[in-house]
């Protein structure tokens, strides 16, 4: 018998049916309730960067998440809407004068195009090292970095109810087929994971899989069900829709189809693992956010929570604290912390690594066991998953303690190693080998899959 607790009805939902989802983007910026309170240098600023960067709000977000009286500098503000540092003033300036200039629709678009290539759009070797061969030929849309992981970006779901400021994953939401990774091919992907047993675990991820219908989503998760994919042991979804837009989980249309599907990977033995992007607190002070996590955990299925450490938003250890304390509360697993990636606007977020171990370390502190659960502050860097694990002295030299949570090599995992101490450095590109090393332990291996991978 199915379970029924997910789909009882319940004091948020509204006697008049499903709420109307409306997004607001860079044509119809001008009407957002709200930056009506900001001076026309400052909606103009908004443009500029929204010419460049993708910008995607809906009504839920700006009605019921930005504090205004607490503009500019509210978290979910600064999460959503451009803000003018976000592209280097050179940049800001060149896209500036464009449209002061009254552009054609092209130029701006070419203009956009040369500043997004500065930015580093696809970090990690997502294009050159991530995408796996099926046949001889290159798999679109999967990323299979890992050995025991794969990553599929289902077509239908390369988009956001909302888009954050900071995503790393940007240039899948600016047009640009070039830079966009995508599937429409289920069948590709289950014949791919059939043929790999070495996989354990499907990722699929965007955008959010959850602007999907569940129709569309059930075609490439309900073939997993079959004997010979028993393999593939959990079915993760990265999403921000708990977030963003609760309403999928609660009263859209298809919501208790969505929950069935869910229930049925479970009850068939699936681990099923929702990825919840969750950057600070105010997240959840909702009820309709409390009740789209109630129907979720409900089926089976955990949230699993994770985000980066982030300027402006909650560079703060009490922040932290308070979001792994109020997940732990409501069902939650505080997963992840991650450091800001190398790309699209880390200038306006990025924070030094030294930082973000103090805030992280500081976090912990005031956390419970059960919040303790969150790893970090992590880099989803080009060889793997590299975590800072402390800063110490050891023979006089102060330095980073670093390991591999995650390596595009397994027998990297867990080989603790070590940086020289930079206040400055952001990113594991910027580190150097302490004691006089000349390289670290994995770099030369790097190299070889490199050059193998370019042959």
């Amino acid at each position: 018998m199915s379970r029924t607790l997910p789909l009882q009805a319940s004091a948020v939902e509204t006697s008049t049916g499903p709420r109307r989802f409306h997004v607001y983007t860079l044509r119809n910026m001008h009407e957002i309730p709200g930056l009506e309170r900001m001076s026309a240098e400052e909606r103009f600023a908004m443009q500029v960067v929204a010419n460049v960067l993708p910008f995607r709000v809906n009504e839920y977000v700006i009605n019921e998440l930005i504090d205004w009286e607490q503009v500019p500098d509210d978290p979910i503000y600064q999460l959503t809407i451009p803000q003018r540092d976000m592209l280097a003033p050179e940049s800001f300036n060149r896209m500036a004068d464009v449209l002061r200039g009254d552009a054609d629709r092209a130029e701006v678009q070419r203009v956009a195009r040369e500043i997004r290539g500065e930015l580093n759009p696809h970090p990690a070797g997502q294009m050159d090292l991530n995408v796996p061969e099926f046949e001889g030929e290159k798999v679109e849309g999967m990323q299979h970095k890992y050995r025991e992981t794969v990553l599929f970006f289902p077509s239908q779901g390369q988009v956001c109810h909302s888009y954050c400021t900071f995503c790393f994953r940007w240039a899948q939401f600016v047009g640009d087929k070039e830079l966009r990774f995508a599937s429409n091919e289920a069948d590709t992907l289950i014949e791919y994971l059939r043929t790999h047993h070495e996989v354990s675990d499907l990722l699929m991820t965007g955008g959010d899989p959850m602007v999907m219908k569940t129709r569309n989503l059930a075609q490439y998760l309900e073939p997993l069900l079959a004997a010979d994919l028993d393999h593939v042991q959990t079915v993760r979804i990265g999403t921000k829709a708990l977030t963003f837009w609760p309403y999928r989980f609660v009263s859209d249309k298809d919501a208790d189809d969505l929950l069935r599907l869910l229930e049925k990977l479970v009850r068939a033995g699936k681990h099923v693992a929702l990825m919840a992007h969750y950057n600070h607190p105010n997240e959840l002070a909702t009820p309709i956010a409390e009740e789209a996590i109630r129907r979720v955990r409900a089926t089976g299925a955990e949230i699993r929570a994770q985000g980066p450490l982030l300027n402006h938003i909650n560079n703060d250890a009490g922040a932290w604290a308070t979001l792994w304390r109020r997940q732990v509360q409501l069902g939650i697993i505080p997963y992840y912390m991650f450091v800001e990636r190398d790309t699209g606007a880390r200038r306006y977020f990025e924070v030094p690594l030294a930082r973000a171990w103090d805030v992280y370390r500081s976090a912990m502190q005031q956390v419970s066991g059960l919040g303790r659960t969150a790893r970090g502050p992590s880099m989803s860097a080009d060889p793997g998953k590299v975590e800072i694990q402390g800063v110490t002295e050891i023979h006089g030299e102060k330095v980073f303690v670093l390991r591999f949570i995650q390596g595009r090599n397994p027998d990297w995992v867990q080989r603790p190693f070590f940086a020289q101490y930079d206040p400055q450095a952001t990113w594991l590109n910027q580190l150097k080998p302490a004691f006089g090393e000349k390289e670290f332990f994995f770099e030369e291996e790097y190299r070889r899959m490199l050059a193998a991978k370019q042959a």
